[in-house]
């Protein structure tokens, strides 16, 4: 039995021996295997890095050929536009509780038709009482008229004193002027009673409503705002020195900037003379608007052309650094972007414009990247989408 035991020690201890080296051996391998990894990731950094000088390497940009196209100087003015009229209706000679109000902003409303009510029982009631004391004025005053005409008659047989006749006349006299006053009260009165139902002045739309029921209101409380829409006023101010150009019957196109909308015009009058402390003359346009479209108390542009079309040659505002009247912007030639500082001869929408003996038709110009360039960089230049040209930006 000892003998089997030693036996199997034995073998268990050569096996043990025999499984010591294959440790070494797989910690090598995983040495070897990093190594290559790190050499392979190592050669693909190396590979992937540039060894160009950037500055020496042409920069991508896109490029269009500028176009020729005639300009023609363009006065822009900023105004308002206005209602043709416009009412803020409220009481003027009474004060009393709101009783109801009919109507909210965008109604459209006819002239006469009611807009808000008062509760004017006060009022109502004095009226009555003017009413009746001025009939009972006019019936004392009617006696007292035939008793000065009966004294009369009497003056002349001696039955009477020239006294007692004159009394009797101021009497008569007295009392019409206090119907006439009472008559006259009776008017204001009948005024204020009339004051308690607020109508439209004309036709019209609800343009605010500035009170509720419940609400106590004086003589000059504005309630219920009303405007005319059918006809729109465009007012702006001009410099003095545009007077000739802003003629009536010029033309002019109205962009309303609230929906984007252009609309052709014309100059409808304007003031003769300047505004003192600002030098600028005033002006106004009619815009025929039925279907009223255009929302009031608005800006609006007004763009006036004036002088004749002059041959030009058109570069989007994109390409083109503005500093007072220079522009600069990057031709390319051969490759090769060149920076180019000239006068422009103007703006007008999304382009400038230049002379064409300063820049000429078909010349290539940078639209995009020109912002990274210096005079002679090589470029890659591609051409600009056709979206990207001139006005279609």
């Amino acid at each position: 039995m000892a003998q089997n035991d030693e036996a199997r020690a034995t073998r268990e201890g050569a096996g043990r021996r025999r499984r010591v080296p294959k440790i070494p051996l797989i910690i090598g391998i995983g040495v070897v295997a990093v190594l290559v990894v790190a050499s392979a990731l190592a050669w693909r950094a190396e590979a992937k890095t540039n060894k160009v000088d950037l500055a020496a390497s042409p920069q991508p940009v896109t490029v269009f050929a500028a176009s020729a196209q005639p300009f023609r100087v363009v006065h822009l003015y900023v105004g308002a536009l206005r209602p043709w009229v416009e009412a803020h209706v409220g009481p003027q000679f009474i004060s009393a509780y709101v009783e109801a109000v009919f109507v909210r902003p965008g109604a459209v409303v006819k002239k006469g038709e009611v807009l808000a009510t008062l509760d004017c029982r006060d009022a109502s009631a004095q009226t009555a009482a003017a009413s009746a004391e001025a009939k009972a004025i006019a019936t004392r005053q009617l006696a007292i008229a035939h008793e000065a005409e009966r004294t009369s008659s009497l003056l002349e047989g001696g039955f009477v004193s020239p006294n007692d006749a004159e009394i009797v006349t101021a009497r008569s006299g007295s009392e019409a002027a206090e119907l006439a006053a009472q008559r006259a009260h009776l008017v204001r009165s009948a005024l204020g009673v009339r004051d308690c139902i607020l109508r439209a002045p004309f036709d019209g739309e609800v343009s605010a409503r500035l009170v509720d029921p419940g609400s106590f209101v004086r003589p000059g409380t504005e309630m219920v705002g009303v405007v005319d829409r059918n006809t729109v006023r465009m007012t702006a101010d001009a410099p003095e020195g545009d007077f000739d150009d802003i003629a009536p019957g010029t033309r002019v196109n109205v962009r309303v900037l609230a929906i984007g909308l252009n609309v052709q015009a014309t100059i409808t009058r304007r003031a003769p003379n300047a505004h003192p402390g600002t030098r600028t003359v005033y002006f106004e346009i009619d815009i025929d608007d039925a279907d009223r479209r255009i929302p009031v108390d608005t800006t609006g542009q007004i763009e006036l052309a004036v002088g004749k079309p002059v041959p030009a040659t058109a570069v989007p505002i994109k390409a083109v650094t503005i500093e007072e009247s220079k522009a600069t912007f990057f031709t390319v030639e051969g490759g090769v972007a060149h920076k180019r500082t000239v006068v422009e001869l103007g703006e007008a929408g999304p382009d400038v414009f230049f002379k064409p003996d300063v820049l000429a038709p078909g010349t290539d110009v940078v639209l995009e990247g020109h912002a990274l360039l210096s005079d002679g960089d090589r470029v890659a230049a591609k051409p600009a989408q056709p979206e990207m040209k001139g006005s279609e930006q």
